[in-house]
Formats: structure tokens, sequence, C-alpha cells
């Protein structure tokens, strides 16, 4: 029987958009690992997105199976109710996103991905620390470009 990986995540932005960040812990075993990131514009959407595909990018094998803790119904919606098939399917007409959801897509396909929903601000330690993680990524003016957030609040993405 295979390892599970377990992955906490979190956006966070101030102002929709404002500067954002996200947070990521992956469990494996005993190990843990956090991941953060602070963007200068960008939205809360796109921040919780960001902090799935940072986890699955810090993997090293395929293969894996991984169970995603996010309080965003957005993200958790858009895969376990098959939104995105959809979205792909349409190519994204009318949908913001494209470009991380294609890259989540992309991400995901070696992998056993299921998204589990958890109440956002409440008792669970880790998603609270992702949390923490992404808010101060968001405060930290460590920034770098959300280049796919830009380009599409300027009209350049098709």
């Amino acid at each position: 029987m295979s390892q599970q990986l377990s992955i906490y995540t979190d956006g966070s932005s101030r102002g929709n958009p404002g500067p954002g960040g996200y947070g990521a812990i992956l469990f494996w075993g005993n190990q843990q690992k956090e991941l953060s990131q602070g963007y200068r514009r960008t939205t809360n959407n796109r921040m919780e997105l960001m902090a799935v595909i940072a986890a699955l990018q810090a993997l090293k094998k395929p293969g894996v199976d991984i169970v995603i803790y996010s309080d965003s119904s957005y993200v958790v919606n858009a895969v376990e109710k098959k939104w995105l098939n959809n979205w792909l399917r349409i190519n994204f007409k009318d949908k913001k996103n494209a470009d991380l959801w294609r890259l989540y897509a992309e991400l995901a396909k070696p992998h056993k991905v299921k998204f589990v929903w958890v109440k956002g601000h409440a008792n669970n330690p880790y998603n609270n620390r992702c949390d923490e993680l992404a808010t101060a990524a968001a405060d930290s003016r460590n920034w770098i470009e959300d280049t796919g957030f830009e380009q599409e609040a300027s009209g350049a993405l098709v």
C-alpha cells in the first residue's frame, strides 16, 4: 500500500486585487515542509489555487496519492465537482485564472489527487498555519509579480 501525501493550503490577498500570498504545508509520514510566497498584485482565488500549484511543483516523483485540504470552495468544487473538466473542454471561455488552472491540470495529471474542503479560520491548526503563512507572505513586501494576473487584467490573455 502506498503512502499518502497530505497537503494543506491557503491563499490571501489584501484587497481583491491587491498584494497577496499563499501558504502550503506538505505532510509525508513524519516529514513536514512549509511553502509560501507573496505577490505584488493578485486576487484571493489566484492565491488559493497558487498554493495548490506550489505544493504540486514541490513533488519529485509521479504517481503520488494526494489529499489536499483547502478552505477554498472555488478550488475544491472546481476539481471535485468536475467544473475544471468543462472549463478545459470549452477552453476557459469567459473563465478567469485559465493560466493557473491549465498549470494545475498538468501538474495533477501524474498523481491521484482528491480535495477536501475544510472550514477556514476554525479549529484546524494546519489550515490556520497556512493562513499565517499566506498573510505573512502578502504583508511581507517581498513580492514577485503574478504575471498571469497582470496579463489577464490588461486583456493580454485570450
